[in-house]
């Protein structure tokens, strides 16, 4: 580059000793250097370099480095913060979620929208996929308390895995009351036709529904079905709503213990909510609850 330089330079010195010559002579020969063969194959090199390979490290650096940290953030999420993040008026929303879960996922907060309640949910994620996508798409709305159940096997009802899923619900709950929030439960097979906070009458310490298929009246007695053929209740515990006081707690820390007495085996293919009805039984008139009838339930939601 420097013998460039200095060669154009002569060459206009000259030039100018004989200002009757003429100059395009010596823009034909500028523009032949610049533009030759060699010089545009040189050009075009740079161009590939540049703009193939330097924008793909980028994207590729900006996508895993920013997928890492935040992977990383949601991983060290607890279960305090989220509740704290997402409650509303002292209430936190909860549903429990496995990946092959999502599309009813998707349609119970549909729901949920549609009655402006959404805001207050909270996605207890049990597979990290979960985990990692509600909060790409939704912030702050899912965590995951460790050790995650198996992605593989927690999906399928009457499996090991499904009851390890379920046995866990509990704990959650159980874990929010102590944190001092007011929390409703569902599942998400189910999607909300009305805000089903107006029907949550009294201040009791526990509120859900009733299982049996027979529709009682509005002004059905609130008192604990009598227990079916296997000596217990069959209260649903697709929709619990609890308040954070010591009867809520004692509950819910009744059913784990019923769930420790009756784990998963492959003869006796258990699930929690037989726990959760002797939970029920055997701590009825130490605490206060509503049982919502099948009319009111069916004015608020539909269960799948």
């Amino acid at each position: 580059m420097p013998s460039v330089l200095h060669q154009r330079s002569t060459h206009s010195s000259l030039a100018n000793s004989y200002p009757l010559s003429p100059r395009s002579s010596s823009s034909s020969e500028r523009s032949f250097s610049i533009f030759s063969p060699i010089n545009l194959l040189a050009l075009l090199s740079l161009i590939v370099i540049l703009g193939v390979f330097l924008p793909w490290m980028n994207i590729q650096e900006s996508i895993f480095s920013s997928s890492k940290v935040s992977n990383s953030k949601w991983r060290e999420y607890s279960l305090a913060e989220a509740a704290s993040f997402v409650a509303k008026n002292g209430t936190v929303i909860v549903c429990a979620v496995s990946q092959p879960y999502l599309p009813f996922l998707n349609n119970w907060l549909i729901s949920l929208t549609r009655q402006k309640h959404h805001e207050k949910v909270l996605v207890i994620a049990e597979d990290y996929a979960t985990l990692y996508k509600v909060n790409e798409r939704w912030p702050g709305h899912a965590v995951l308390v460790p050790p995650a159940p198996d992605a593989q096997t927690a999906h399928k009802f009457g499996s090991q895995g499904f009851f390890n899923f379920t046995s866990r619900r509990p704990r959650h709950l159980l874990h929010i009351l102590e944190l001092g929030y007011n929390v409703m439960y569902n599942d998400v097979d189910m999607v909300w036709l009305a805000d089903p906070f107006p029907y949550l009458q009294g201040n009791h310490d526990v509120y859900f529904t009733d299982d049996m298929a027979a529709v009682k009246p509005l002004h059905h007695s609130h008192e604990l079905p009598p227990p079916g053929k296997k000596g217990r209740t069959y209260i649903c515990s697709c929709m619990i709503f609890l308040r954070p006081t010591s009867g809520a707690k004692l509950v819910m820390r009744k059913w784990i213990e019923e769930l420790k007495a009756q784990p998963w085996s492959k003869a006796k293919k258990a699930n929690d909510q037989p726990a959760f009805n002797w939970a029920l039984n055997k701590t009825a008139g130490e605490w206060s609850y509503q049982l919502v009838g099948a009319t009111q339930r069916m004015k608020v939601w539909r269960v799948g």
